[in-house]
Formats: structure tokens, sequence, C-alpha cells
């Protein structure tokens, strides 16, 4: 099948950027993507090579190496071997992702994260760019309701599993501790777009950060490209707690300034099993209510695009974007 040609850039991470790359690159030219990834993951593996190696966290990249790559066989393999983590040893080699210890080796050895990464794609043959949105050393604060703050993206990731969490103390704001330069290769990505799409991730940790990366919303904002925010299927304790799609999408009209640049809203519409919506109820998420009414009045501009996206994994018990019909929706406007 011949695939489609539009100059796609997306902004996220996780495995919500991981099921939109990997639809992208089977029905999209793969040299039309770009993926800006975040550099401000402090948990795990990633963080703690980011201190003992001085190297930018590898592992959102590690995840959209992995999603770019082309063939399936070649992937299958490559996840095997990127996820394989070191648990039955000693030593500083313990808890590590053999696919973090690769990137961060060739940071070194190409003397620079970006760099570090074009090898990476060479290596394994990725065509699509993968392009982290700063190069900086980036720390990752939140300010809560009550006036709480939180230092390090992956405090502010877990919190809502600490035994004193309190749903109703909202983050108010986030931010980061220093100057956050801008990867200029970000800003070109931006500006050469037919679509820029905000990928589905968690809000607070690891889409609305590279607003506050300088310069990148002033470039969205700039460029000729459709702007899309993909809404969450379900709300994530500790960050989303009761939201709305309304919620989700005031939290970034907040970062990007501007309700009237918003393009297009693309939502889930098929229905989730009563049984996994409980299941996730018991971990305190709830399903993203689409309300459209109040949408209108943030975003004036956008156009609400409902489709049947949701897919469930019996094998891991996860629901998750369908990455071939999350795709092909993005490409059909």
């Amino acid at each position: 099948m011949s695939k489609a040609n539009q100059k796609i850039v997306t902004l996220g991470g996780g495995t919500g950027h991981y099921s939109l790359l990997r639809g992208l690159v089977d029905t999209n030219d793969p040299e039309q993507i770009s993926a800006i990834t975040g550099t401000w993951d402090s948990g795990g593996s990633s963080g703690r090579l980011r201190v003992e190696m001085g190297v930018l966290p590898p592992g959102d990249t590690r995840q959209c190496l992995l999603a770019l790559m082309e063939d399936d066989a070649q992937r299958q393999v490559a996840q095997k071997l990127f996820n394989e983590r070191f648990k039955d040893v000693s030593g500083p080699l313990k808890g590590h992702a053999l696919g973090n210890l690769i990137q961060s080796q060739l940071q070194l050895l190409y003397q620079g994260a970006d760099r570090g990464l074009d090898a990476a794609r060479a290596l394994f043959r990725v065509r699509a760019q993968i392009i982290p949105v700063s190069l900086s050393d980036l720390q990752l604060c939140a300010k809560t309701v009550k006036g709480n703050i939180i230092e390090g993206e992956s405090l502010i990731d877990t919190r809502g599993d600490e035994k004193d969490f309190k749903a109703r103390d909202k983050i108010s704001r986030i931010y980061f501790d220093s100057t956050a330069d801008v990867n200029p290769k970000a800003l070109e990505a931006i500006a050469n777009a037919d679509k820029i799409v905000l990928a589905p991730g968690d809000l607070y940790t690891s889409i609305l950060p590279h607003l506050l990366v300088n310069g990148v919303a002033e470039a969205i904002h700039s460029s000729h490209a459709k702007l899309v925010f993909v809404l969450n299927l379900m709300t994530k304790r500790g960050e989303t707690d009761f939201f709305k799609a309304s919620n989700f999408l005031e939290s970034l009209v907040f970062y990007l300034g501007q309700g009237s640049r918003i393009d297009f809203i693309v939502a889930n519409k098929n229905s989730i099993v009563p049984d996994i919506e409980k299941v996730y109820a018991k971990q305190g998420q709830k399903i993203v209510k689409l309300d459209e009414a109040e949408i209108k009045k943030i975003a004036p501009n956008a156009k609400v695009i409902t489709s049947s996206l949701a897919k469930y994994s019996p094998k891991e018990h996860l629901l998750r974007h369908d990455p071939d019909k999350l795709a092909q929706t993005l490409l059909s406007f």
C-alpha cells in the first residue's frame, strides 16, 4: 500500500507517543516524520544514567527508536533487547535497560545527545527524525493547589501512589528549575511541518513540559501547520484526577497561550467494556468524558474528530490507543 506524504511533527513521551509513532511509520513516509521527545526523565534507569554518566535521559528516545523501526522482525528483536533489564546481577548494571546503556554510550562516543541519537538511528535503520526538544539538563517541578512543591519528573509521575495522596490537591503549575534552551532542530521541524501532533500521554510529565522549553510555544504559533491535540483515553491518578476533555484542553491552553491556535481535537468514541472500566477505577482512573460544549468555549476554532481508537490488550491488561486507527484518523484530515 502507498503511504501518505505529510510532514508530521509529534511531541510527547512514554507509551502514548510510542503508539502514535508506531501507527505513523506504517502509514506515512517515515522520512517525513519528526518525533520530538522530552529530556527531563528523572526516574529508574534513565534517571540513574543521567546522574552517573552525565547524559540526557535516554528512556523516551529508546521508545521512539523502537516505534520507528520499519521492519517488524527487527523491531521485535530490538524490543526484547532494548527493554531487557539486568535483574539477576549485582553492582552498577543492576536495574538498567540495555537500550538505555547503548544510547548513553553513543551519547558519550559521539559527544552529544543529538549526534548520539543520529548514530543510533543509523545503527537501527530508522529513517524518521528523533529530536530531543532541549539539550539542557532539566529538572521538572510541580506546584500543587495547596502549595506543595514536587521536584523531579519521577516524583510527579508517581505522586498518586503515595499513601497520603490527596486527589483534590491538584497540580496547579509545572516549571523547570533552570533555563530550558531549545534544540534548534526542534524549531526547524515545527516550522516546516504540515501537522503538529500533541501525542496522548501523561499530561504534566510527557506533554505540557515541551511547551515550557524556550521558543517551542512561539514556534507552534508561527507555524502554518495544523495543530492537533490527541486526548487521553483515561485520567491518571496524581495528575488528571476528575478531568474531563475540557480540563485537559484548559491546561494545554494555559501553556500554549492561545486556544484559537488549536485546529483539531482527536477523541475516542468506542465504548469501553464495564469490566475493564472497573479495573481502571480501582486504580483511580476514569474514562475521559468528551464535553464538547465546554471545549468550544476554550478552543473555538477546533474541530472535534471522534473515532474508535481504544484497544484493549488482554495479555498485558492494558488499554491503549490503537496505533493504526490513530494514524489513519490523523492522516484523514
